[in-house]
């Protein structure tokens, strides 16, 4: 069976990027002409992902209204001859299936994809994070799904985190398989630098089986208070095959504000319309 749905946990409040999303979903912040989750939707459909369902939450309409088809702004761009710019509005509605279910309060990322429990059904899935933006030549969910079908087990996107910043991420105690592919053994959430049992840390992006349910349903809070998706993994990586995938891109944390910088600044300089001036106008800069 072929991965058709994929979860995204938009429920958030985006703190570290107050005052911005006070109003605004941190996910809809925009990277050159796009919002950031626009990134990672596109992604998703290249990966051959028909069916999208949000995990929303309070002050997150702007994420439903931006996959909406806008009516009025079509007609008013038809009748300025902006049919160019019409057409990729529309595309933008096209890209999948839209689906909406709210989370009611923010209490972790497993939290947030039990609530898509009866949307996804029982079949695989992917879970991906609006805020981590990957730049590849073969998107990072296609790379990851090819995984899936080769081994039959659910596979989270690794990549190699050197020194303190380990302690900001779900990091991996492995078995090798191969150059890029590493059985999980266990999962520790956000360790100190030296408890950290290897460099391996999981990021954004996830293809599931519908049996991470039943673990999500018996997870109790843990770090920060929040139902931990790590930890349901860590205990079905017990019983199952789990595996981790260094895939190959650029991953950008768009979620700090760091991230969000240098992912403008790169993909400026690779847009076909600004990257010349965009660069020119960087190397004139005198600091």
């Amino acid at each position: 069976m072929g991965i058709k749905k994929a979860v995204f946990p938009v429920g958030g409040l985006g703190t570290r990027f107050l005052p911005a999303t006070k109003a605004m979903p941190k996910e809809m912040l925009t990277i050159v002409d796009k919002p950031m989750v626009q990134y990672c939707v596109e992604e998703a459909k290249q990966a051959g992902i028909t069916e999208i369902i949000f995990v929303t939450g309070r002050g997150k309409r702007a994420i439903e209204d931006h996959f909406d088809i806008s009516f009025e702004l079509e007609h008013t761009l038809t009748h300025k001859g902006k049919k160019k710019l019409r057409d990729e509005l529309r595309k933008i509605h096209e890209l999948a299936n839209f689906s909406y279910v709210r989370q009611g309060e923010a209490i972790g990322l497993g939290h947030a994809v039990l609530c898509a429990k009866s949307l996804v059904g029982n079949e695989p899935f992917a879970v991906i994070l609006g805020d981590d933006i990957i730049r590849s030549k073969v998107p990072c969910l296609k790379q990851m799904i090819k995984v899936f079908e080769k081994h039959g087990g659910p596979v989270v996107a690794a990549q190699k985190v050197a020194g303190a910043a380990i302690k900001d991420y779900g990091v991996i105690k492995n078995r090798k398989i191969d150059s890029k592919v590493h059985q999980i053994v266990d999962l520790v959430e956000k360790p100190e630098p030296a408890q950290a049992p290897s460099d391996l840390a999981v990021i954004g992006r996830y293809i599931l089986t519908p049996a991470v349910f039943r673990y999500l349903e018996t997870t109790k809070p843990g770090r920060g208070g929040e139902i931990q998706l790590t930890d349901a993994l860590k205990r079905m990586a017990q019983d199952y095959p789990v595996f981790a995938y260094l895939f190959e891109g650029q991953r950008y944390d768009a979620g700090n504000k760091l991230g969000f910088l240098q992912a403008t600044v790169e993909f400026a300089l690779n847009d076909p319309d600004l990257g010349d001036k965009f660069n020119k106008y960087l190397r004139g800069l005198k600091l």
